[in-house]
């Protein structure tokens, strides 16, 4: 297995292509933030993801960058912001959340990084903000502050742009991501046995990843096992003590997170006799999500994709148990935007990574999801997790 990593050179072109946007939207500065749900927005632009507390980026126009540490994790961003010519600050701000106080040497507040930027860069008019759904009051109370006469534009949609197509080192990332789902898969899925817990199940999982060179679980949720009627209808769930059963649903979702990008494989296990209907239920899941893959290409308006799927379960009965059919970009996230969506027919483009799912909800029984990770190369999507394509065949005798 190959360990790729992203070098400071392509950060720096990272920086450089959002400064070409800046330009063209007349921004003179954007700040972005991140904090544990969405650590990606800074680490995009510097490699620098802190362990316990948030973090921020500072991008003028032009001149040094600034990467901003809380106390805790300051030695950590030292070692591990790649991007060139930059500066780091300390900011209680973005520290630990219990808001416990550090006398850190060389720490300052928002108001003076803001202030040391209005200095070096006179005559800002236009700045724009990242992290729309997590952007910290007390700092935008800060920025409003120093700038009351400034524009304080949303710039979330152009940075989630610039991430959505990938660029040759991050395919490389993102491939060996997608080696280490399968593989994992493939080694824990056969050691499963009646009578384990969810969260012995869960172990088994984050032990493999770990082992196979993981950085860690899914950026932000780790294994998740839903089992039985009851516990499968939970979408996302924590996993419980109860002890799984022959002949019920296991609903299985794993995913590692490496040198920053995600990968996931969502897929249904049963243990023992099979029920018929839970056979013929994951059958349809599994070629409903065929046929649409399929016609992912370079080119094609994704709701030629979403409705391939959703007519394939309306002629074979299941559209009822559909609560949706999932469809969307993956990377430092494991699901992020821009999402695609009948109505946005958002365009499918050669070199993105997407991940499209067939999840079938409410039976009697219980629920499941079939999960997968695609390349979308110059000919069309490759299935990229292959855990499910080769498994789920054998074990359901489809």
């Amino acid at each position: 297995m190959n360990y790729p990593k992203i070098e400071a050179k392509e950060y720096l072109a990272r920086v450089n292509a959002l400064r070409k946007k800046m330009a063209e939207k007349n921004v003179d500065v954007v700040i972005g933030f991140s904090n544990l749900l969405e650590i990606g927005i800074v680490r995009y632009y510097c490699g620098f993801a802190p362990v316990n507390e948030s973090s921020a980026i500072v991008i003028p126009a032009d001149g040094a960058v600034t990467v901003c540490s809380g106390q805790a994790s300051y030695d950590y961003c030292l070692v591990q912001n790649s991007l060139p010519q930059s500066r780091i600050a300390i900011l209680p701000e973005i520290g630990e959340v219990s808001g416990f106080e550090y006398d850190t040497e060389g720490q300052l507040d928002f108001a003076e990084l803001f202030a040391q930027v209005k200095a070096e860069h006179p005559g800002i008019k236009r700045i724009g903000f990242i992290g729309r759904l997590i952007f910290p009051s007390i700092i935008m109370k800060k920025l409003e502050k120093v700038f009351p006469d400034a524009d304080i534009v949303d710039f979330d949609d152009v940075h989630y742009e610039q991430r959505i197509i990938k660029s040759a080192a991050e395919i490389e990332c993102l491939k060996t991501n997608w080696e280490m789902v399968s593989e994992m898969f493939t080694n824990v899925v056969p050691k499963i046995e009646v009578g384990m817990t969810e969260r012995h199940i869960e172990g088994m999982f984050e032990a493999e990843m770990m082992r196979l060179g993981a950085e860690s679980y899914v950026q932000s949720f780790a294994p998740m096992v839903a089992t039985g009627p009851k516990n499968s209808y939970i979408s996302m769930c924590r996993n419980t003590l109860r002890k799984i059963e022959e002949s019920e649903i296991i609903n299985l979702a794993a995913g590692v997170c490496y040198e920053g990008y995600n990968g996931i494989t969502c897929s249904p296990l049963v243990l023992g006799a099979i029920p018929q209907k839970i056979k013929d239920a994951v059958s349809c899941a599994y070629e409903a999500l065929n046929y649409a893959s399929a016609k992912m290409a370079p080119g094609t308006p994704c709701d030629v994709v979403l409705n391939a799927y959703t007519d394939y379960l309306t002629k074979y009965g299941y559209i009822d148990y559909c609560p949706y059919g999932s469809l969307h970009s993956t990377g430092m996230l494991e699901c992020e935007a821009p999402i695609f969506s009948v109505a946005n027919k958002r365009v499918i483009e050669e070199n993105m990574a997407i991940c499209i799912d067939a999840y079938f909800k409410g039976m009697e029984w219980g629920s499941f999801r079939i999960e997968d990770c695609y390349l979308i190369g110059a000919n069309g999507a490759k299935r990229m997790t292959t855990y499910n394509d080769k498994a789920l065949p054998k074990i359901f005798k489809f």
